[in-house]
Formats: C-alpha cells, structure tokens, sequence
C-alpha cells in the first residue's frame, strides 16, 4: 500500500525541495519504489535539484490534463535504483491541480506499485499548497528556527488537522514529522536562533530530523544532486538520520552542539588572541 507523504512549510526558502529530494532518494536508497511529485506549478525546482531539467519532456499538469500518460512524464533518477521524479509545469496556472485530477494520478501511482509519493508542496497556503497537503497519510513539517517560519509552521499544521481528507473524512490524522532545517548551534548558543526544544514545544510533534547549516547543501543543489548522496556533508548524514527515523529506526541526534575545542585548539586561540 503506497503512502503519500507530503513534505511542506509555511514560510518559503526553508529547504523543502532539498527536503523532498533527500528524503525520498533516502527511502529509495532503502529499497522501496519511491516517485517525487513537484507540485510547485510555475515554479518548478525539483528538476533542477535532482539534476534532471534536461530530461523533462511531458510533466505532472500534462499528465492530470490527459496530454500525456505516466510513462511519458515519468523520469527514472540515474544514480538510485527505484526512484523517479515528477516534474511539474513551469507555465501553467495552480489551478490546473484539481482535486480529482491529482486523485486519479495518485491512484496511478499507486497501481504501478510505488510504495512511497512524495508530494514537494509549495509553501505557505495556497491552492497548489492545500491540494498537497489534502491527499497527506504523513507530512513533514519543514522549518527554520526562527518565530516566523515557526509561526507559518503551527498553521500548516492547523490545515493538517481540519483540511487534509483524512481530517474530512474522520480517518486516523495525518502523521506528522518536525524536520528543523539551516541549524546553527553556535547561533543558537549566542541567542541568535531557536533551541530545538523552543521548536519543539511551539509546535508539539515528533522531531525527525536537525539539518546543520551547510554549504554542502547550495554545492548539492547547484550540481543537481541531492544532498543526502554527499556522505561525507554533516547535512547528508543528518538527512540519512531523518530518512531513518522515518521509516521507525532509533537513531541518536547529531549536529546540535557546538563542537568543543581541543587542548591544541584552546592554546591556539589562547596564542592567536
């Protein structure tokens, strides 16, 4: 049974495509047959991310609009067995993503044996939005610690609760994950950022991952590979952590000190000031 995972924010710019890619060649990585679906309509990223803009030919709104069937638009990732990617139109309105038109390309999905959808939501809480988070089993909640993505965050979460079809139709609630993302604990410990528990206790659902602040990230992102690929980045390891929680594993936090310094360290700082 295909779960659809929908992977949104309410703030932009928090590193929710990164998410998507990582997460969803994370779970491909591990075996199971996984699609990501851009549903950013007019502002497609993930192509870009997955590094497979040149190979898009047919894309998710031609798909839903009867232009092309899946096979067609499908985009098969040539480093990771099992996984695909979905682009979605650069040119069209949102509104193209009708509630019945993306059941029915879901319901596809499911009949070609995917076992994981990740649906890259744009961010905030418009049409293309909702729609994403309508046909959510689970969601992860991506966001920055700081009050406003925070804030945008605990709304997201609020449609979660009474807008997504399993809220309509009185089912069990979605599932919902927390990944912090563009985590500095040396700006957390000068007051600059949210502790991960400030997090935590604003928003009140499970922590599946802490992505550190990482330049490995924009390297990932400007060679068109997901970043979870670079397993020498603290970023990669960390999404590989998340990507394990997910799927139920007990994994220990990393990232989230400061690094102390060693006796050599201390004497060179000591000498050098």
């Amino acid at each position: 049974m295909a779960t659809v995972v929908t992977v949104t924010s309410g703030k932009g710019g928090v590193g929710k495509t990164t998410s998507s890619a990582a997460i969803g060649t994370g779970l491909a990585m591990r075996g199971h047959k996984t699609v990501i679906i851009d549903f950013d309509v007019g502002l497609r990223n993930l192509d870009l991310i997955m590094g497979c803009e040149r190979r898009v030919v047919f894309d998710f709104v031609n798909v839903i609009n009867g232009e092309a069937n899946l096979s067609q638009a499908l985009i098969k990732d040539k480093r990771v067995e099992n996984l695909f990617i979905f682009p979605t139109s650069q040119t069209r309105d949102k509104d193209v993503l009708t509630v019945q038109g993306v059941e029915k390309v879901l319901n596809d999905l499911k009949g070609q044996g995917f076992e994981y959808i990740i649906c890259d939501s744009p961010a905030g809480i418009e049409h293309g939005a909702v729609t994403a988070l309508y046909f959510a089993d689970e969601a992860v909640v991506v966001t920055n610690p700081e009050v406003s993505s925070v804030r945008d965050s605990d709304r997201i979460l609020g449609i979660l609760a009474s807008k997504s079809r399993r809220a309509v139709r009185g089912e069990a609630p979605v599932k919902e994950h927390l990944l912090i993302t563009r985590y500095s604990p040396a700006r957390v410990e000068r007051g600059e950022m949210l502790t991960v528990k400030d997090v935590q206790d604003i928003l009140a659902i499970p922590l599946m991952g802490v992505i550190p602040e990482s330049t490995a990230v924009l390297k990932a992102s400007n060679t068109g590979t997901p970043v979870i690929l670079d397993e020498e980045s603290e970023a990669g390891m960390a999404y590989k952590d998340a990507v394990g929680r997910f799927v139920g594993e007990q994994r220990a936090f990393r990232f989230m000190d400061v690094p102390k310094k060693g006796l050599f360290q201390k004497l060179f700082g000591a000498a050098a000031s």
